[in-house]
């Protein structure tokens, strides 16, 4: 089948019903394909944007074994198995709740960007809740430095896979906050409204 946006959305809305999960694949979504764009791959910007938004397609319903049970929901949804093996590399490392350790690198380097992003962008979106406007779009790098130093601060968020994702990239750190950052504010308008759209007004 060839995947679209909505028969892309309309999976992730199948298998993901929390706010926040939803929010999440949509905000990942978008900013891989920000960095589609500012990185050459313009004409191939809606499938690094498909990606971002299946990324976490088992992660609500299997949280014990994500990246695990995502080959299966998608194949039953008719999703190719390029898009497949780039969901499942994001969790290239890590060691779900089942004990199973995921094997799949990363190759391309839209690949190597989601692993990098994905928890950089909750970080991010948590330090900008923190602020007065609840906004990214006055951030600047200096502060979200502070907060990602802060170990306390968005714990979840792991710095170890941030910084493992910079370096499979060649990135400094700065480097990936600073783009990640821009890609943040550049596409929180159309989040917020897409999200508004999938599940009401509660944003």
């Amino acid at each position: 089948m060839n995947m679209d946006r909505q028969k892309s959305l309309s999976v992730l809305l199948k298998y993901n019903k929390d706010h926040f999960h939803i929010q999440h694949a949509l905000t990942v979504g978008a900013v891989m394909k920000w960095f589609a764009g500012e990185l050459g791959y313009a004409d191939d910007a809606e499938h690094w944007g498909l990606v971002g938004l299946l990324h976490d397609i088992d992660f609500e319903l299997y949280p014990d074994e994500h990246c695990i049970k995502a080959p299966e929901i998608l194949r039953s949804e008719g999703v190719g198995e390029d898009i497949i093996h780039s969901v499942v590399s994001h969790g290239y490392g890590i060691t779900v709740g089942c004990g199973k350790t995921i094997d799949v690198a990363p190759e391309h380097e839209m690949e190597k960007v989601l692993f990098a992003v994905d928890e950089l962008t909750g970080l991010v979106w948590s330090a900008s809740l923190m602020r007065p406007s609840k906004s990214t779009k006055d951030m600047e790098l200096k502060s979200l430095k502070k907060k990602y130093k802060d170990k306390r601060f968005a714990a979840g968020c792991s710095r170890e896979v941030i910084e493992r994702g910079a370096q499979m990239l060649g990135w400094g750190l700065d480097d990936l906050l600073s783009r990640t950052l821009d890609a943040m504010k550049a596409c929180e308008d159309e989040i917020n409204s897409e999200l508004r759209k999938v599940v009401g007004d509660a944003v």
